[in-house]
């Protein structure tokens, strides 16, 4: 038994045309015609910064190397001024150390001698004074009394300076004050000793222009008022 084929079907197409009137002169209408226009989508670049801008290489240059050379010259500066501080307190103790060292010296010379030289003694004692200590010792005789009175002793005298330290400064008139504790030893010519006797001075030293020293006053018993 075959099976019944329905023959296809034709489908009929309805005419279209423009509305408007009809004729031969008539240009017709074109048909409509739809167009999709497709468009690419960029991606989309995440939002930031501006981009910078790229900084004057030659300026960035010489600024660093002026700022180099501003920081090099205060470096220089600073170890200047340091070396040239550290050169005033070195002159300073130097100077300080120098009147103690003349005010110690000056007392040493005075109480120490020997029966032979005693003439040497005595002139160095006198030969480092100056001011009121000088006029005193220069006096008419005073100078010749003072080694009389050392021959008649019959005996030598040692001083020992036991401390020294400076009291104060006067840079007006350029005196320094320092206390000077001693101790003196005289020995008979049978060599005894006699009891050693301390002494406490003040020693006024003065300084000259020329930076001399020598011991200007003396103040003693105990250092005086």
């Amino acid at each position: 038994m075959q099976e019944s084929v329905t023959p296809p079907q034709r489908v009929r197409r309805r005419a279209s045309r423009a509305a408007g009137p009809v004729g031969d002169s008539a240009t017709p209408a074109p048909a409509s015609v739809s167009v999709e226009v497709t468009t690419p989508v960029r991606p989309v670049r995440p939002v930031g910064p501006p981009p910078r801008r790229r900084p004057h290489r030659r300026l960035v240059a010489i600024l660093s190397i002026a700022v180099t050379f501003v920081a090099v010259a205060a470096l220089v500066v600073a170890v200047a001024v340091m070396v040239n501080q550290q050169r005033t307190i070195e002159a300073q103790q130097e100077r300080e150390r120098r009147f103690v060292d003349t005010a110690a010296q000056s007392v040493v010379n005075m109480f120490s001698y020997t029966q032979n030289t005693i003439d040497e003694s005595v002139d160095r004692f006198v030969n480092g004074t100056s001011g009121p200590l000088r006029a005193m010792m220069t006096q008419e005789g005073n100078v010749e009394n003072l080694k009389l009175l050392f021959r008649d002793t019959n005996a030598t005298s040692e001083a020992v300076v036991n401390g020294a330290a400076l009291e104060k400064i006067d840079e007006i008139g350029k005196n320094a004050a320092v206390l000077v504790s001693v101790r003196v030893t005289v020995t008979d010519l049978d060599g005894n000793n006699a009891p050693s006797e301390p002494y406490r001075m003040r020693v006024i030293i003065h300084e000259d222009d020329n930076g001399h020293m020598t011991a200007y006053d003396l103040k003693y018993p105990d250092g005086g008022n």
